[in-house]
């Protein structure tokens, strides 16, 4: 896992090609971008969307396996708790259709809060729970670049 401000983002270019990608659409990107899927690369996109921060996230951790996410929130602030998948119960089995398995834990996850200008990346082995309110419930607008392992 990565956490940093936008302006650092040149430090994670030497990650891959498509990282930088990402991260480069990402320290341009207008918060006036349409809600929808953007295409950076055929490896490469941009998915935007808008919607209601929680004080608990039903889904619980998720991890990927085809993408590595990097997320960064256009307007508002929300909380995301982040573990390594070592650490969780899996609590919905992988499904390859949705390139997705979601978690619950039992201990202390480690908290960041995304907006005013931080980014995380999100690697394979980082269960990560999005979407949580950082106070108060807040209509956010968030960009998820998914980049393609592999």
């Amino acid at each position: 896992m990565v956490y940093d401000k936008i302006d650092n983002w040149e430090l994670y270019a030497g990650l891959s090609e498509d990282i930088r990608s990402g991260l480069e659409f990402l320290s341009n990107v207008d918060a006036d971008l349409a809600c929808g899927v953007h295409e950076l690369s055929p490896r490469v996109k941009a998915i935007v969307s808008e919607y209601e921060t929680k004080a608990v996230n039903e889904n619980g951790y998720e991890a990927y396996r085809k993408f590595i996410d990097i997320q960064f929130l256009l307007k508002g602030m929300e909380k995301v708790s982040c573990l390594p998948i070592e650490k969780l119960q899996e609590t919905m089995v992988y499904s390859e259709e949705k390139d997705a398995a979601f978690y619950t834990a039992n201990i202390p996850a480690q908290e960041m809060v995304l907006g005013d200008g931080y980014f995380a990346i999100y690697f394979p082995q980082d269960g990560h729970m999005p979407g949580l309110s950082v106070d108060e419930p807040e209509k956010v607008k968030k960009v998820v670049v998914k980049v393609t392992i592999g």
